[in-house]
């Protein structure tokens, strides 16, 4: 299988990550696999979070974008720290507002909107400090094993 992402694509979203965090203590990251292997997408996304240690980060304030492209699924999840601050229906606020730019399939482009508002998010509530602030997660795109990421060159 191969990556759904040219690598001057997977170049725009690690750099829409990177933008993002540069304003915020919070990490984001992306994971993609080709099929969803639980019946609803946010249930592979909660697994995928603990695959990716994505809980270990000093304030809980980690957020995955999760996307099998083959089966056409979506979800955003976010930690617990982020959770108990952001409006109930954020969440799915920035699901819709990326599936709207799916279901154009402009796929980067919805991506980059929802990593934008998240990094709003993560702002208001987790500002950056330069003095304080670490990258805690890889800020690289994430493949499952189905969907081998492209080398980089």
């Amino acid at each position: 299988m191969t990556s759904p992402f040219t690598p001057a694509q997977e170049a725009v979203i690690d750099a829409a990550i990177k933008q993002a965090e540069l304003r915020t203590a919070g990490e984001i990251r992306l994971h993609v696999e080709s099929k969803c292997t639980t019946p609803e997408p946010l249930d592979r996304a909660a697994q995928v979070f603990a695959e990716l240690k994505m809980h270990h980060t000093k304030q809980r304030n980690g957020v995955l974008f999760y996307l099998a492209w083959q089966s056409r699924q979506f979800a955003v999840i976010g930690d617990a720290g982020i959770n108990s601050v952001v409006p109930d229906e954020f969440w799915e606020a920035v699901k819709e507002a990326v599936i709207e730019f799916f279901r154009q399939e402009q796929y980067v482009a919805g991506l980059e909107r929802g990593i934008r508002l998240v990094g709003e998010q993560l702002r208001q509530f987790f500002p950056y400090d330069a003095a304080t602030d670490v990258n805690e997660l890889d800020d690289s795109i994430s493949y499952g094993d189905d969907t081998p990421a492209k080398p980089r060159r």
